[in-house]
Order: C-alpha cells, then structure tokens, then sequence
C-alpha cells in the first residue's frame, strides 16, 4: 500500500495545487483513478501572515507542528508543506515534528542540478527572496542564485498576497514576472524557482523567459513517488 501523505497547508491555492497534482499523476503509478491518501490540514492564512509581518518564525514554526500532530494523529506517514515562504520556520519544526518531512526547496534544487542549470533566479514573496531558505539549499549543491531586486520584491510580493492567493490572475501580472525573468536572464540566470506555490498557476515554460523550476508540482512528484516507493 502506498504511504499516506500529509499536506501541511498555508495558503489556498498552492495547496490545493498541489493536492490535486499528487491526485491526478497518481494514476500512471498506481493504476486508473488512483492516488496514495491524502490528508490536509490548513490554519487560517491571517494567522501565518501575523507572525510573518512580525517576524515571529517561532510562531510560523507552531502552526506548522500543530497541522502536523493533526495529521499524524489522522495516520499520514510523512508530512511535505506547499509553502515556500513559512520553510524558514523549517529548523524549529523539523527536530520537533512528529512525522518526516520532504523539503521543498531540497527538491527543487535537486531537480536544478538534475538538470544542469548552473545560476538559479528566485521569485516568491517579500519573505522568501529575503530569506535564506533558497540561497542555502542551491549552494549545498554548487549552485549559483540571484535575488530580485528590492522594486522587484515589493512588485512580486503584492501580486502573491494581494491577487495570487486570492485566486486573483491578471495579464499585468503575468507581465510583470516576465519582466523580472528576462531581467534575471539577461545577468546569467539559466532557469527560475517559482518559489511561492501560486506563481505556476500564472507562469510556466510556454510563457516564461527562463525554463521554470515549479516547487509546487515537484514537490507534489516528489512526495507521490516516496509514498510509492517508501
């Protein structure tokens, strides 16, 4: 039987990406209709966004131990959490955690050196470009990375919080990621982490400037094959 899967959720739409990304590719492994079990557990949004804008990661990395007691106590064998941005609480929450974890931006760096990029540009909230949570797993295999700027950062990170988690999708948007992909382009990026589980629902590789890294569906891959594979 395959390993029971626990979502930890943060924001709507990423997770629901994900989950319905471990649903429907789930069927080339197991057979027509089927998918390991999921279960998922998401607090309010406005709870992660509180400590957030207080720099409380202490209280980011409570929420996520609380949505994984919840999901251990539901059987889920190993948790994976489609948010880029609240892994800064991943050292608080890891040593404390009830069940193992898949990292999603282990994964995503891994499937960069699979691929052979060599200088990864990072797109995501305010929080995350800020943050280490990128910078540290790409330079543990050797690659390079480049943060948007701060005009850049503002820009992205209110489309994320303002339209993209609200199901909001607009053309202006998909404009202005392009613009800060070709910028990254042009300064030697081969490739880009959408590093906040939103941005695959507007950006992909048929639109984008640099071929993508999507955390969201890797990481969903990724967990479906360790519940397949144990």
């Amino acid at each position: 039987m395959p390993q029971h899967i626990g979502i930890v959720g943060c924001s709507a739409e990423g997770a629901a990406l994900c989950y319905r990304t471990i649903c429907a590719e789930g069927a080339p492994l197991l057979g027509p209709h089927a998918h390991p079990e999921v279960s998922m557990h998401t607090p309010s949004l406005a709870s992660y966004v509180h400590c957030l804008e207080h720099g409380d990661m202490d209280g980011v990395g409570e929420l996520m131990l609380a949505s994984a007691h919840k999901l251990a106590a539901a059987g889920a064998d190993f948790l994976i959490c489609p948010d880029n941005t609240i892994h800064q609480a991943f050292a608080y929450v890891a040593p404390r955690s009830p069940l193992p974890w898949l990292h999603i931006a282990e994964v995503v760096a891994d499937e960069a050196a699979r691929r052979g990029f060599q200088r990864i540009g990072i797109t995501g909230t305010r929080w995350l470009v800020a943050s280490e949570v990128y910078p540290e797993k790409l330079s543990a295999r050797g690659l390079q990375y480049m943060r948007p700027s701060d005009a850049e950062r503002d820009d992205l990170g209110r489309i994320i919080m303002d339209e993209l988690v609200c199901g909001i999708f607009k053309p202006e948007a998909v404009a202005s990621f392009q613009r800060v992909m070709a910028r990254m382009k042009s300064e030697g990026c081969d490739a880009v982490v959408l590093g906040c589980t939103e941005i695959p629902l507007i950006i992909n590789d048929a639109n984008a400037p640099l071929p993508t890294l999507d955390s969201t569906r890797l990481l969903a891959r990724a967990a479906l094959q360790r519940a397949v594979g144990g």
